[in-house]
């Protein structure tokens, strides 16, 4: 009789586990019904003359013509991108641009969908990356919308950087 007893707590606690486990993902599939993308004035006023603050570069989002520019130095190589940048749908930014480094040059794509609950913004990269705070209602300093300044912070260094690799239109 004491060997049956023994496995009821255990069987308990597994229960207790899984049905843990269905709640946390039902609460989360609640929370990600209850957002809204953001409209394409809000991305605009969110992003439009902007520079956005990478641990390894920047890039600056021009309200004239919607040029995007951009430097990186990932890797300790540096490269730098000219482009633009578009709102494809409800909550959804994406930038391209030709990015040129010492070895050559390539085109690159990128998306990022945003949507917002209560006064928090939420943004995840396209196609299939992790939801996470973007902006809290009251901001923080280490929310990423912190990393997003008014003005122009990378045309120096890309000029910088053109001049080392050699200027490319």
């Amino acid at each position: 009789m004491k060997s049956i007893y023994r496995g009821i707590p255990l069987a308990i606690a597994l229960a207790a586990i899984i049905a843990g486990a269905s709640f946390a993902e039902a609460a989360a599939a609640r929370a990600e019904r209850k957002t809204t993308p953001l409209t394409h004035a809000e991305l605009y006023q969110l992003y439009g003359q902007k520079s956005w603050i990478w641990k390894e570069g920047a890039g600056y989002f021009s309200v004239q013509a919607r040029r995007f520019i951009a430097w990186s130095k990932e890797n300790g190589k540096p490269s730098y991108g000219v482009g633009r940048w578009f709102i494809t749908g409800p909550g959804k930014l994406c930038f391209r641009a030709e990015w040129h480094a010492r070895d050559g040059s390539s085109p690159a794509t990128t998306c990022f969908s945003h949507a917002k609950r209560g006064g928090v913004i939420y943004q995840r990269r396209e196609p299939d990356g992790a939801w996470y705070v973007f902006k809290n209602a009251q901001v923080r300093p280490d929310d990423e919308f912190a990393k997003l300044r008014r003005g122009n912070y990378v045309g120096a260094s890309l000029s910088r950087i053109e001049a080392r690799l050699g200027r490319v239109e």
